[in-house]
């Protein structure tokens, strides 16, 4: 019997101090959840990408990170056309990472979802749509990436580097940061750059 106890002990001690092959939860999402959709290379004039895919699918957290910015009131009008409204309903975070994830022309930001707010990798941030300039359109994602700006800088909040990239690789589960190339962006062309684009 002591023979089969010390046995025992020794086969649990020994599963105990081998390595462990435990698979760690991806470090990026791709931001559209269990739908299907396309996406292009290129935007109309300034770095982002729209992801086309049916109205009411899930937009997801890119990254873990906090709620920087939301807007949950569709306030654009095509006779004013703001650029600070052409989004509509939005939301923003800044990944761990220290990159800001931006996605808008939703019909609705997920309850909860508000400034300070803490998520992970493929938490609900929202519900796709045709909000703000992009009524009448294919609903979509305006998808962009860029650096931390106080809240009225809606132009970098929009997109400074263009995300194709980094879609591709997080599609297939591949954890491509963009952080290094934020980064150098906005050590080129500043904080608050001029706007660009429409």
């Amino acid at each position: 019997m002591r023979r089969i106890i010390a046995l025992v002990l020794s086969s649990i001690t020994l599963l105990i101090t081998l390595p462990q092959s435990a698979q760690a939860a991806p470090i990026y999402a791709f931001p559209i959840s269990g739908c299907t959709y396309t996406y292009a290379r290129a935007h109309h004039n300034y770095p982002a990408s729209d992801i086309l895919t049916k109205k009411g699918c899930k937009f997801v957290a890119s990254t873990s990170g906090t709620i920087d910015e939301i807007n949950r009131v569709d306030k654009w009008n095509g006779k004013t056309n703001l650029g600070a409204d052409r989004g509509g309903m939005f939301v923003s975070m800044i990944g761990d990472d220290g990159v800001r994830y931006y996605g808008s022309h939703l019909s609705k930001v997920t309850t909860g979802i508000e400034p300070g707010v803490r998520v992970a990798a493929g938490d609900l941030l929202g519900l796709v749509g045709t909000s703000g300039d992009a009524r009448g359109t294919a609903s979509h994602v305006h998808y962009g990436i860029s650096w931390p700006t106080p809240a009225a800088i809606w132009w970098v909040r929009r997109g400074e580097l263009y995300p194709w990239k980094y879609l591709d690789a997080w599609k297939v589960g591949k954890d491509l940061s963009p952080a290094k190339s934020v980064a150098a962006l906005e050590k080129k062309v500043g904080n608050v750059p001029k706007q660009v684009g429409y």
